[in-house]
């Protein structure tokens, strides 16, 4: 295993995370779970596929107290989401954050994760595994809001509708859109137990 090399005490006091964003995560951790588990529960009344969630993990205990759970998540889900999008863009970190972003830098950055030998000595840089992971979580959730909206209000937004392929179609893109979010959490936490700093950066902002 490769040692880091110990940071200035300068930089290792700099934050991390400024409180907005660390306001905004935990928000949205609230809001993932309440809409997650409720949407399991929703699907249970109309399964897309051969298979039902256990009851044991949906939220709502029957399809009107999940589509009102439901309903409450996406608000906290929407606003927050979009706060922090606005914040991201003006104060400049989406650009300090995430970007550049290349597909040579995203390999590299993998196969370096896969052997034990990507550094995290220094929470505030982003490697180009992560820069790629938000922003695909980012993007995830858009087409999440984009597709609910459609399954909510299918006629008042026609446009969404057809070019999401109809509302049939805009419920399996949703669903593909809540596993693959789910995807990226369980991912999420098997880093942060992997590098446990991460943790309590983001509950300390450093």
């Amino acid at each position: 295993m490769m040692l880091e090399p110990h940071l200035p005490s300068g930089v290792q006091q700099k934050p991390v995370h400024p409180l907005w964003l660390r306001l905004t995560h935990w928000l949205n951790v609230l809001a993932v779970l309440v809409m997650v588990t409720s949407g399991w529960q929703i699907y249970n009344a109309s399964p897309l596929f051969d298979f039902q969630f256990p009851r044991a993990v949906t939220l709502g205990g029957w399809l009107g107290g999940a589509i009102q759970w439901h309903f409450a998540g996406m608000w906290l889900f929407g606003l927050n989401g979009l706060f922090y999008l606005l914040m991201n863009i003006l104060t400049g970190r989406m650009r300090k954050k995430f970007w550049p972003l290349t597909l040579r830098g995203i390999f590299t950055d993998l196969r370096a994760a896969l052997h034990g030998k990507l550094q995290h000595n220094d929470l505030r840089h982003y490697n180009m595994v992560q820069r790629a992971a938000y922003v695909f979580v980012m993007l995830d959730g858009i087409v999440l809001v984009i597709s609910g909206l459609v399954i909510w209000k299918s006629v008042q937004f026609p446009l969404l509708r057809v070019l999401l392929g109809g509302y049939d179609t805009a419920r399996y893109v949703h669903f593909l859109a809540m596993a693959s979010l789910v995807g990226f959490v369980v991912l999420h936490l098997v880093m942060v137990a992997l590098v446990p700093k991460t943790l309590i950066a983001m509950l300390r902002g450093r």
